[in-house]
This record gives C-alpha cells, sequence and structure tokens, in this order.
C-alpha cells in the first residue's frame, strides 16, 4: 500500500461514496479500504464532518477552478454557464448534492464568489440582487440535483410522479434556471 495522505483518503472516500452511496460511506468503511485502523484515519481528519467537508471541497474542484467572467462576458450568458457547471459538477459524484448541501466556502471560494458579484454588478444589476441571485441560483441547483440523484436512486419500477411519466430533471433545471435569469434581468431594466 502507498504512504496514507491526506489526499489519499479523500480520493478513497470519494471513489467508496461512488460505490456505496452518501448513507453508507463511514470511517469504519473507509479505514478497511485502505488496509488501516480506524483510529488511523484522525491523523487526517478528527471527525467525520471535517472529511465530508473535504470530500465535499475535492468533489466541487471542476466547478471551483472554472474560469471567473470577464468584463467583456454577457452577464446572462455567464450566470447559464455557471449554474449549469455547478449542476454538472453536483451530478459527477453519486450524492453529490447530499455532500455539498449545507457546506460552506473556503477563503478562497469567497474570493471567487465577491469576483462573480461584483461582474455581476459591473453589468448593472443591484449588489443585493446580484448576492440573491447567486444564492437563489445555488440553492434551486443543489435542490434540483438533489431530486434528480433521489430519484435516480429509487428502484426502476417506481416513478415520483403519479402519472407515470418520467421526469426530465435537465429540462426543468433549465426552465427554472431561466425563470430566475428572466427575473433579474426584469429588476435590471427597473434599476
Amino acid at each position: 500500500m502507498t504512504k496514507m495522505t491526506r489526499e489519499t483518503v479523500i480520493a478513497e472516500a470519494l471513489d467508496l461514496l461512488d460505490e456505496v452511496g452518501f448513507d453508507a460511506v463511514s470511517t469504519r468503511r473507509l479505514a478497511t479500504r485502505l488496509g488501516v485502523e480506524q483510529p488511523s484515519l484522525y491523523w487526517h481528519f478528527r471527525r467525520k464532518t471535517e472529511l465530508l467537508a473535504a470530500m465535499a471541497d475535492e468533489a466541487m474542484a471542476p466547478h471551483a477552478t472554472a474560469p471567473l467572467p470577464i468584463p467583456t462576458d454577457d452577464w446572462r450568458a455567464w450566470f447559464l454557464a455557471n449554474m449549469r457547471s455547478f449542476r454538472r459538477t453536483l451530478l459527477w459524484r453519486r450524492d453529490g448534492a447530499r455532500l455539498h448541501a449545507g457546506s460552506r466556502p473556503g477563503v478562497a471560494d469567497m474570493d471567487r464568489i465577491a469576483h462573480k458579484i461584483a461582474f455581476l454588478v459591473a453589468s448593472g444589476l443591484g449588489e443585493q440582487d446580484a448576492k440573491m441571485a447567486m444564492l437563489a441560483a445555488g440553492h434551486f441547483t443543489v435542490g434540483s440535483v438533489l431530486e434528480e440523484q433521489a430519484d435516480a436512486s429509487l428502484s426502476a419500477d417506481r416513478d415520483r410522479r403519479t402519472d407515470g411519466a418520467p421526469v426530465d430533471y435537465e429540462a426543468a433545471f433549465e426552465a427554472g434556471l431561466t425563470l430566475i435569469v428572466d427575473g433579474l434581468a426584469q429588476r435590471q431594466k427597473r434599476a
């Protein structure tokens, strides 16, 4: 076995998440997977919540390293692309939305968020509207993916809709996102 580092623990924990799902991830299972005793994990993470936070950060890396908006970008196109990137990143991991839900941004994330809000403000949106739009769209995205991933985990013979028609989660997400952007554009016009 290679040396157990913080990075290997996180990588193995994410692989475990993909295999067994959020509810079945445990430090005991992870230790077995790594071929170590459970207390060895405490060298890197004192509590399971610390491990989950590190897993969430790593799982969000593709979105967290996406290019930031530049002044010449159209705010609507950027906003849509940003939320689509967030959704894709959440969907890359089994129960990715559950892993991310409730996590808090770190310092680097806060700098990125401030840049995004400043871009929206420079594009003519009010500061409060820009902040609330980012928050609301983020929560909408997490909620959409939570529903999609929960539905995917149900057995194939059950459907969550009473009419039996499958839910097109991508279309529903796009429709909701468009409503958010259209509402924000109306507020921009009134400002």
